[in-house]
C-alpha cells in the first residue's frame, strides 16, 4: 500500500505536498545532482527488541503510520531529493538479522550520497542504524545524541539484544575497535532507569542530562552543553525515542512518561541546534506505536520532528 497519499491543491511548485514529490525507490536510488541534496526515509518494521525488554509491542506498523502523517506536509524545498527506500522487516523473532539488514541499508544509502531519516520501530533500530553509519565514515568520531527518558546501557540477558541494549552495544563496539564512546543522552529520568544504569553511564564517560534541566531558566546550559558535544566529534548520530515527551504529548509509546520533555521552543531549540550543526550523518525517530496512539498524536509529533530534520538539513548539512 502506498502512504504516500493526500490533499492536491495543483501541480504548481507553491502548492506542491510530500506526497506529490516523494519518489519511491527499490534498490537503485536517483543519482544526485552536483549541490543537489537527498534524504531517503527508510523504515524498520520491528517491534522484537521491545518484546524482549517486556514492553508494549506494536511499534512494527510505526513506519506506516508516520509516512501517511508526513504525506500532507507542503513543500518548502527545491532543488533536493525526498527518497522512500521502503522497509527493513524482522522477520520472525530474528532481531539480529534485522539490525544486520539494517545496517547494510544505512551503508548503501550513504554511499549513494543521501541522509538516512529513519522511521522506527522500536528503539532497537539505533544500533543497526548507529553501525551502518559508522561503516560508511570511518574513521571519523562518530558522537550519539539520543533524547531518551532511559539511557538504554543495559547488558544483553539470555534473549540476546533488545530495545534497551543498543547503546551498551555500540560502547562495546567501540572498545573492541579501540574507539572512544561519545554519548550524550538528553531528557533522561531519574525514576525510569536503576542506579546500576547511572553507574554504567558513568563507567562508560556518558553525558547526560535530565529532563528536569528542560526549563527555560536553563536554555543557555543546555544549547551550551550540546554545541559542546557537537564540537568534539566530526559527525553526529540523532536518535530520538518518543518516550523522552510527556504522555499527554506522546501516549502511543511503549512506556509513557507523566513528566516527560514538553515539544515545546526549548526543545526545539536543542532540536534544531544538532540539525544546524552540518554534521549530522542520520536520524531517526523510535518506538511509535500506532496501536496506543488512537488520535494519531504521537504520530503528529513525531512527523513534525521529520519535518524539523528535512528544512534544517536541506538548509544547514554540509
Amino acid at each position: 500500500m502506498n502512504s504516500w497519499q493526500g490533499r492536491t491543491d495543483g501541480t504548481s511548485p507553491d502548492v506542491l505536498r510530500w506526497h506529490q514529490v516523494v519518489k519511491i525507490a527499490g534498490d537503485t536510488l536517483p543519482a544526485l545532482e552536483a549541490g543537489q541534496k537527498g534524504i531517503a526515509f527508510l523504515g524498520f518494521a520491528c517491534d522484537e527488541g521491545v518484546r524482549r525488554n517486556k514492553g508494549r509491542t506494536g511499534a512494527a506498523q510505526g513506519p506506516e503510520a508516520l509516512r501517511k502523517m508526513c504525506a500532507n506536509f507542503p513543500v518548502h524545498f527545491d532543488h533536493h531529493i525526498l527518497v522512500d527506500a521502503g522497509d527493513v522487516v524482522c522477520s520472525g523473532h530474528d532481531l539480529e538479522a534485522a539490525q544486520e539488514a539494517l545496517s547494510a541499508r544505512v551503508q548503501q544509502l550513504i554511499g549513494a550520497g543521501y541522509l538516512p531519516v529513519l522511521f522506527g520501530g522500536g528503539h532497537e533500530i539505533a544500533y543497526g542504524h548507529e553501525r551502518g553509519i559508522r561503516r560508511a565514515t570511518p574513521p571519523s568520531q562518530l558522537g550519539i545524541i539520543n533524547f531518551d527518558a532511559h539511557f538504554d546501557l543495559r547488558q544483553p540477558e539470555a534473549q540476546g539484544p533488545t530495545s534497551g541494549t543498543g547503546f551498551w552495544q555500540m560502547a562495546e563496539d567501540r572498545k573492541a575497535a579501540g574507539l572512544p564512546f561519545h554519548y550524550l543522552a538528553l531528557g533522561i529520568q531519574q525514576n525510569s532507569n536503576t542506579r546500576r544504569l547511572f553507574d554504567t553511564a558513568d563507567a562508560l564517560g556518558a553525558e547526560y542530562l535530565p529532563a528536569s534541566l528542560f526549563q527555560p531558566k536553563y536554555h543557555d546550559r543546555l544549547i551550551g552543553a550540546i554545541e559542546a558535544f557537537i564540537r568534539r566529534n566530526d559527525k553526529i548520530y540523532l536518535t530520538t525515542c518518543l518516550d523522552v515527551f510527556a504522555a499527554p504529548y506522546a501516549p502511543g509509546v511503549s512506556a509513557t512518561a507523566y513528566n516527560g520533555l514538553v515539544p515545546d521552543a526549548l526543545f526545539l531549540d536543542c532540536f534544531r541546534t544538532v540539525l544546524r550543526s552540518g554534521k549530522l550523518a542520520g536520524a531517526d525517530i523510535a518506538e511509535l506505536n500506532p496501536s496506543l496512539d488512537p488520535d494519531n498524536r504521537t504520530a503528529k509529533l513525531a512527523a513534525s520532528l521529520v519535518f524539523e530534520i528535512v528544512m534544517n538539513c536541506f538548509t544547514f548539512a554540509a
